[in-house]
């Protein structure tokens, strides 16, 4: 072997990623460019989607096998899957608290794409109220005007094309209606979680300006547009691979 050491084809790296586990996956796609592009590949995809595969897996339309065979957004699909398959994925998810012990600072700087709201019965003796806010995560410019980063082979684009790449949702249900203003295509730059005046439960604030604030500087919350949700039963953010984010079946 000389100094720059050897280099195996990218049959034997697909042979091999056989034995990955799902969590692995990105140490394994650092190993070298061969591996990197076989984490690429569909074939590197459909593969972990079989192995995890049970009979009684309960899986939305889209992400059920005869479904998984079309190859734009294969890798998001098979991702969701284990989320639903994999018990490792699932019960990440499954012990999430209904209230985050501190509040999240993933969406800061985020940009909000929808928010609706809706009535919950059922849930409790009294219905409540669940306001849904859509973001998607927004980062710093560099000198060069984009992020860096692989190139993807040209190639394998549709098998990683995934609409809601960044993306997260913010749900946060309520005993009350409140009514809330209009913040699309505003940034979240504040959001706090606090104990409610009546003591026995919570409360939400946020704050949303027309741009994002960066370099560590704080947002001047009076002069952004602020939502206060009180009293609030419970908070949860979910990235776009939660089992319960909802996406789209024709992606």
């Amino acid at each position: 072997m000389d100094n720059e050491g050897d280099e195996y084809p990218v049959d034997i790296w697909l042979l091999l990623a056989s034995y990955i586990r799902p969590e692995d996956v990105g140490k394994f796609a650092l190993i070298c460019k061969n591996a990197w592009i076989v984490s690429c590949t569909a074939a590197f995809w459909s593969r972990l989607y079989k192995r995890f595969y049970h009979f009684d897996a309960c899986l939305p339309f889209r992400l059920q096998p005869d479904s998984m065979g079309k190859l734009r957004c294969l890798r998001a699909c098979v991702i969701r899957s284990l989320y639903h398959m994999y018990e490792p994925f699932s019960s990440r998810v499954s012990k999430n608290p209904p209230l985050p012990e501190s509040t999240p600072n993933s969406l800061h700087n985020s940009k909000c794409l929808l928010f609706w709201c809706s009535k919950v019965v059922g849930t409790r003796p009294e219905p409540t109220w669940e306001f849904n806010f859509k973001f998607r995560k927004q980062y710093p410019k560099f000198k060069s005007g984009c992020r860096n980063g692989l190139q993807l082979p040209r190639q394998y684009q549709d098998v990683h094309f995934n609409p809601d790449h960044d993306c997260c949702l913010l749900q946060v249900t309520t005993l009350n209606f409140i009514f809330t203003p209009v913040v699309l295509g505003m940034t979240l730059t504040l959001f706090t979680i606090s104990v409610s005046t009546d003591m026995r439960h919570h409360r939400v604030r946020l704050v949303f300006q027309d741009c994002p604030v960066w370099n560590g500087r704080k947002p001047k919350s009076e002069q952004g547009l602020q939502i206060v949700l009180d009293p609030v039963h419970s908070v949860r953010v979910m990235d776009w691979w939660h089992p319960q984010y909802p996406f789209s079946s024709s992606a």
